[in-house]
């Protein structure tokens, strides 16, 4: 097991993120499928961020990456943004998913982490 030097916020939908979702096209190959709240809050996004010691820490880092989730997870539904909200904002981030802060992360595989950067592809 190793320590990683990172904290991390768990995300999950809410009922609004669910709604958007379910009035997309269902994909002639069933990639996109309709799914209930609790079938997409079965399984949740965790994204890492730098470590942090307290609530101000997790507010300052959400403040700073609420956009980059709130399009990452629009985009796992709708990849070219077609069917996005017009007016993305925190409150609406806000209203759309929980956010869950954790202060440690683990790694317990003992394989090595790959690190692929997302924004080059």
């Amino acid at each position: 097991m190793k320590l990683l030097n990172r904290s991390a916020f768990v995300v999950l939908p809410k009922a609004p993120f669910a709604e958007w979702s379910n009035q997309l096209d269902v994909d002639a190959d069933g990639l996109h499928q309709c799914l209930s709240l609790e079938e997409q809050r079965r399984e949740g996004t965790v994204y890492l961020i730098a470590e942090v010691s307290s609530d101000a820490d997790f507010t300052k880092a959400l403040a700073e990456h609420w956009l980059q989730i709130f399009q990452n997870e629009l985009s796992a539904w709708d990849e070219l943004g077609d069917c996005w909200p017009h007016s993305l904002s925190i409150d609406m981030f806000k209203e759309w998913f929980d956010v869950y802060p954790q202060i440690m992360a683990l790694d317990l595989s003992k394989q090595p982490l790959m690190l692929a950067n997302l924004d080059d592809v």
